[in-house]
């Protein structure tokens, strides 16, 4: 059976929304999957350390102009299937078909004329750049429908929409932790043996199993939602029913309308908000290329044993990537309790965003004892750093989900909030503070790499200064940014996909 959904009207069925929010999991499957292995497939291509974290601006550059885009045109469209569907549907393809691009780039590289013996592979890394830019735009073409479809299905019923976030946050969490289990696993590969090639080594054949899976799961589970979950195609004038934002100026010019009447409370918020993501993406961008260099003491490109120690610390790497996943679906359940406890938002974004701080420099803690461990078993000695290393390396990891959970829920209520008290529009205002968050992404994204080779290559620079700017957002979190009038912790479940 199928429900018909219009842009307002009764709230719909729990199943409707459940079916629409599980494509959240697919979506994040893929992203975590990005996070925890791309950045060393791209290295094994030939991109320097230096140059990788410039492919990652995609990611940034997608999520300023591709949701804003998608979200208007999709307000707007007439389809005889609804006005969401048919960019849920384009988004999952593109999906597909970048993820191809990417999995498959040493093969496609190879039969083009790359040579195994050079390290550097041009036609592979186009085919990979090519696919990657692609997947982020279609991962942006799929969360902002997707949000706006649960929207719809929820009517009016603000607590209705509250399960509806809730659920697709949930299911952003279980994207992770399939992604990361998935990528921590290193036989994977075995279930697909066609995905070793002469040009596609065992941790390549990993990741192209892993994407393959993602291409399979991400489509079912979308063609499952929009079949089931049928939407009532909006009048071929393009009119919207009333609250939908059917003004017809465009949305270039209502963004930069919503900036000229931004108030001193989402002022502040965008600050903060600014901070914490220049504090969090260089962490979230070199995870575990930390973990397979200065953890285990790997290499990219070295001896067999180097490379070896390199893909055990990506994969523990992952593992803790999971962990951190774990950690940030069962923090969020309780921060409304906790907020209460320690006496508002805005304290608790404080006290987290110091969390962020200790946990991003104890990473420089954990590297100097790796080292040293390696400096008293003699360079000829190449093996895993012992369990205690790891395991604190690992709780690192699990430590930082506390204030991930944060970053992902209290600046969207807050900007909620402060909208309302102000008369705006929550759709709005929730634009305008994801671009909060994609600019410190591409600021990051540009420095972060000469920043590392400036101090003699790693990651260590990069995750120093995301410790100092986390102590400052935690300072103004607390002292600067105003008490919203409600004063409880408004739990709206919006989440980001992997800074998208």
């Amino acid at each position: 059976m199928t429900m018909e959904t219009g842009g307002n009207g009764p709230p719909k069925p729990i199943w409707n929304i459940v079916m629409v929010s599980a494509i959240a999991a697919g979506i994040q499957f893929g992203w975590a999957l990005q996070l925890s292995l791309l950045t060393p497939y791209v290295q094994t291509l030939g991109v320097p350390h230096v140059w990788a974290a410039f492919i990652w601006l995609c990611g940034p550059i997608s999520g300023l102009l591709v949701q804003p885009i998608v979200g208007y045109f999709s307000d707007h469209c007439t389809s005889r299937i609804g006005r969401r569907r048919p960019f849920i549907a384009a988004g999952a393809c593109l999906v597909a078909m970048a993820v191809f691009f990417i999995g498959f780039a040493k093969d496609i590289g190879h039969r083009a004329g790359d040579s195994l013996d050079n390290p550097t592979k041009p036609r592979a890394v186009a085919v990979f750049v090519t696919g990657f830019w692609i997947l982020d735009v279609a991962n942006n073409m799929l969360q902002g429908p997707c949000r706006a479809f649960l929207a719809d299905l929820s009517g009016n019923d603000h607590k209705r929409m509250r399960i509806a976030n809730g659920w697709f946050s949930f299911f952003m969490a279980i994207g992770n932790v399939l992604g990361y289990a998935a990528g921590s696993y290193s036989n994977l590969y075995k279930l697909l043996p066609f995905t070793t090639t002469t040009a596609c080594d065992v941790y390549c054949a990993n990741l192209k199993t892993c994407f393959i899976i993602d291409i399979v799961f991400l489509l079912s589970v979308t063609t499952t939602a929009i079949t089931t979950v049928k939407e009532t195609p909006l009048k071929s004038n393009g009119s919207l029913d009333e609250g939908e934002g059917g003004s017809s100026e465009p949305f270039i010019g209502e963004i930069v309308t919503a900036f000229k009447t931004l108030k001193k409370p989402m002022w502040i918020l965008l600050l903060v908000t600014c901070l914490n993501w220049i504090a969090w993406f260089p962490f979230l961008l070199y995870d575990t290329d930390w973990m397979g260099v200065e953890v285990f003491g790997g290499k990219v490109k070295g001896s067999s044993s180097e490379q070896k120690l390199y893909d055990d610390g990506v994969r523990a790497g992952a593992l803790g990537l999971m962990i951190n996943s774990i950690v940030l679906a069962v923090t969020s359940l309780g921060l409304e309790p906790v907020s209460r406890f320690v006496g508002g938002v805005k304290k608790l974004w404080g006290v987290v965003n110091f969390i962020l701080a200790a946990g991003l420099a104890g990473t420089v803690w954990i590297t100097k004892v790796a080292e040293a461990w390696r400096a008293k078993q003699g360079p000829q000695i190449l093996t895993s750093p012992p369990s205690n290393v790891k395991s604190f390396a690992l709780a690192v990891f699990g430590l930082l989900g506390i204030p991930l959970s944060v970053t992902f829920s209290i600046p969207f209520a807050l900007a909620s909030t402060y909208c309302a008290d102000a008369g705006g529009g929550q759709g709005l205002s929730l634009g305008v503070l994801n671009l909060s968050i994609v600019i410190p992404q591409m600021f990051v994204s540009v420095i972060s790499g000469p920043l590392d080779a400036a101090f003699g290559g790693g990651n260590l620079p990069a995750f120093v200064l995301g410790s100092i700017v986390a102590a400052i957002s935690a300072l103004l979190a607390i002292f600067a940014l105003p008490n919203p009038k409600n004063h409880l912790f408004l739990n709206s479940g919006t989440v980001v996909g992997g800074g998208h």
